[in-house]
C-alpha cells in the first residue's frame, strides 16, 4: 500500500512538472511572438510587453576582422518600433522559433526572421517570461 502511494505521489509530481514545462513553453512561445509580431505590425504596447525592463540588444554585422555590434535597449527598441513608417509586409514576416533549454526561471531561444536571427535569453519574473538580451545576427 504505502508503494502504491508513494508510486501515485512520484507520478502526480512527474505530470505537474511535465504541465509547467509546456506551460513555460508556450509562454515563452507567446513572448517571443509579441517581440517579432510587434515589430512586424509597428505595435510598441506588444514590443514593449515582451521586453524585460534590462532588455539588451546587440546587433553583429559584417565579417571576418571587419564585425561591427551594435547595441540597442528596451527603451530604444520600442522607440525604433513607434517610429517605424510602415508595417512589415506580410510576404517579408518569418518567425521560426526553437526553445534550446527552460533551467527554472531562465529560457534561451532562438527565433529566425526573414532577414536575421535572433539568439534570445528570457527571465520568468512575477510568473511572466520577458526577453532579457537578444544577439542578433543580418544575415548574409
Amino acid at each position: 500500500m504505502r508503494h502504491a502511494v508513494l508510486l501515485i505521489l512520484l507520478l502526480s509530481a512527474a505530470t505537474a512538472r511535465a504541465e509547467r514545462a509546456s506551460d513555460d513553453r508556450a509562454a515563452i512561445r507567446a513572448t517571443i511572438r509579441d517581440y517579432i509580431e510587434g515589430y512586424y505590425l509597428n505595435d510598441a504596447a506588444r514590443m514593449e510587453r515582451s521586453l524585460h525592463s534590462h532588455y539588451l540588444k546587440h546587433t553583429i554585422s559584417g565579417s571576418n576582422r571587419h564585425l561591427n555590434v551594435a547595441d540597442k535597449t528596451g527603451v530604444e527598441m520600442v522607440q525604433e518600433v513607434r517610429n517605424k513608417e510602415k508595417m512589415t509586409p506580410v510576404s517579408e514576416r518569418k518567425e521560426d522559433v526553437t526553445i534550446f533549454d527552460i533551467n527554472g526561471d531562465v529560457a534561451s531561444a532562438k527565433l529566425v526572421a526573414a532577414h536575421w536571427t535572433n539568439y534570445m535569453t528570457l527571465l520568468k519574473q512575477n510568473g511572466k517570461w520577458k526577453i532579457l538580451s537578444v544577439v542578433k545576427r543580418d544575415q548574409e
